[in-house]
């Protein structure tokens, strides 16, 4: 999914919270604007199963 909203790639490291913009650059530390739309969520997804488990395990 592509959205026109932008995040700052680097606000983990940058700020306190994410940075939205338009545009291609963070307009306050200048690093590059990333996708901010989650990845599709695809219900005939062949993984899911596995990555389910390996959710459930980490969580033990």
């Amino acid at each position: 999914m592509k959205s026109d909203i932008h995040v700052c790639s680097a606000w983990e490291r940058e700020h306190d919270r994410p940075v939205y913009t338009f545009g291609d650059t963070c307009p306050d530390c200048g690093a590059e604007a990333v996708n901010s739309a989650p990845a599709p969520f695809d219900p005939s997804d062949p993984h899911g199963p596995y990555r389910r488990s390996l959710k459930r395990r980490r969580r033990e």
